[in-house]
């Protein structure tokens, strides 16, 4: 495991990102990029426990969210809850979409890879970040894997045009038990996502707002 950050651009004030990373176990020219992304209250060593297991090929990378919210726990924007809904800051949601899709760029910098086959995976909040990047900058991501995360319907209206949307991959996994992020929000987004003409993978599971091994097996099906 090796560790790394950036700062944000020079001239903004916006937090920076520290991430970790696994180098491709099978060397090419230009590896596939899949960048991890945590839940709320995690840290970037959360999901990259998986790291080892991903397809060899891939470099993997797992950022931290910006926002501090426990001792060694981080978000991409601040929430709570109230009457089992949760309420968010939405700028701060905006902020990270655009840091990440900054980051990617920044990643350049630093490792080699083919920037046309890069892959969001999160998890909870960082479903929900890969969602804001990938359906906002088709262009900049190859797939985006949600577990049990949801679409924010602010992104809705700055989702990119159908034709550019045609080419990006998608998986979705959730708990049918699930009561954090209850499994309505992934058949919202699946619904959504069909409208669009859009055909993800999707996959329901008899478990709460966890990763079991079956939907990683899955995942790992579907990055094969």
């Amino acid at each position: 495991m090796s560790t790394t950050n950036f700062s944000s651009h020079a001239q903004t004030k916006e937090p920076s990102l520290f991430y970790i990373y696994r180098a491709p176990k099978i060397k090419t020219d230009r590896p596939p990029l899949i960048l991890l992304l945590h839940g709320v209250g995690s840290n970037e060593k959360d999901l990259f426990a998986l790291a080892d297991q991903l397809p060899d090929r891939f470099l993997v990378v797992s950022a931290r969210g910006p926002y501090a919210v426990s001792h060694d726990g981080y978000g991409w924007y601040e929430l709570h809850f109230e009457n089992g809904k949760p309420i968010y800051k939405k700028e701060q949601a905006e902020k990270s979409r655009l840091l990440l899709l900054r980051f990617i760029e920044q990643l350049k910098e630093k490792h080699t890879f083919d920037a046309q086959q890069v892959y969001l995976c999160g998890f909870s909040q960082g479903g929900i970040m890969s969602y804001s990047v990938g359906l906002t900058n088709p262009e900049k991501i190859k797939g985006l894997a949600v577990m049990s995360g949801r679409l924010l319907e602010e992104i809705k209206t700055i989702t990119a045009p159908v034709e550019q949307l045609k080419a990006l991959g998608i998986f979705i996994s959730h708990g049918t038990q699930d009561r954090v992020l209850p499994i309505q929000n992934a058949r919202d987004a699946k619904a959504y996502l069909n409208q669009l003409g859009l055909t993800p993978l999707y996959k329901e599971y008899p478990v709460g707002h966890t990763i079991n091994n079956e939907m990683f097996a899955d995942l790992l099906r579907w990055l094969k």
